[in-house]
């Protein structure tokens, strides 16, 4: 047994209550609905499951989850006004504490038709995330993480953002070392088995330019160009990795149903 099986065994939990938030969300999220309501369902489902919604007060923050729509990056904050309209593309991104330890992860959801433009930009998303976590090993640099990302997302024609990355994360939110999803190969510190991390590129259909709003979390694109996200928490095992937050009925982008 090595020395970090506890650690992961809670971390499955962890991450599996947020996969099993964000499969339920997937087949209650759709036209006509407010991104309050996904908040409160989320934040029901977790304490009905003996969990905690870590967003709910850090640092300030007042909602269960992120919601962020279209030319939102990411912390979008639910509301009871902004109604899920036809041609919207919303990023859900749901964070469960359970046994002290954390589960991370984040959907694409795309409302009625969608752009080809909007298709093809969550599906690099998607893609480029899968592909950073398929290389997953010890012995592998940071550096490649970004790399796999970059490279994948910007020959399809768009970009990765800078300003927001992924993180360490098991008894705290956030911890290090930070994850950029863009980078060069064999950079940054060697991955060694036992550490979990999120990656979660954020990646935008413009230039990659962010800018806060004054509401102190809202990250939108400088061009109003829409943004795209997934994320999963992951561990690193002895001879390659372990991914947390699956979902449980297998939605892994859209069309999930």
């Amino acid at each position: 047994m090595n020395n970090y099986s506890e650690k992961f065994e809670k971390m499955r939990i962890a991450g599996k209550l947020a996969a099993q938030t964000l499969d339920m969300l997937t087949e209650n999220i759709k036209e006509g609905i407010s991104t309050a309501y996904i908040d409160k369902l989320g934040y029901e489902f977790i304490r009905d499951n003996g969990g905690y919604s870590a967003p709910l007060y850090y640092r300030g923050f007042n909602k269960s989850l992120c919601t962020s729509l279209n030319h939102v990056v990411c912390h979008g904050i639910p509301s009871e006004d902004r109604i899920l309209e036809d041609g919207d593309a919303v990023n859900v991104d749901v964070t469960a504490i359970l046994n002290e330890h954390y589960g991370d992860t984040s959907r694409m959801f795309c409302i009625g038709d969608s752009s080809i433009k909007l298709k093809n930009l969550v599906d690099a998303t998607y893609e480029g995330m899968m592909k950073a976590i398929l290389i997953l090993k010890p012995g592998i640099k940071l550096g490649d993480i970004g790399f796999e990302i970059q490279s994948y997302v910007e020959e399809k024609g768009f970009s990765v953002v800078r300003d927001f990355c992924g993180h360490g994360i098991s008894k705290s939110f956030h911890e290090s070392p930070n994850i950029l999803h863009y980078g060069s190969k064999n950079t940054g510190i060697e991955i060694k088995p036992g550490m979990t991390f999120t990656i979660e590129p954020m990646i935008n259909a413009g230039k990659f330019g962010t800018k806060v709003l004054n509401d102190g979390w809202t990250a939108v694109t400088k061009d109003k160009s829409l943004s795209a996200q997934f994320e999963h928490t992951v561990g690193i095992t002895e001879n390659g990795y372990e991914i947390f937050t699956e979902s449980v009925k297998g939605y892994s982008k859209p069309p999930y149903l």
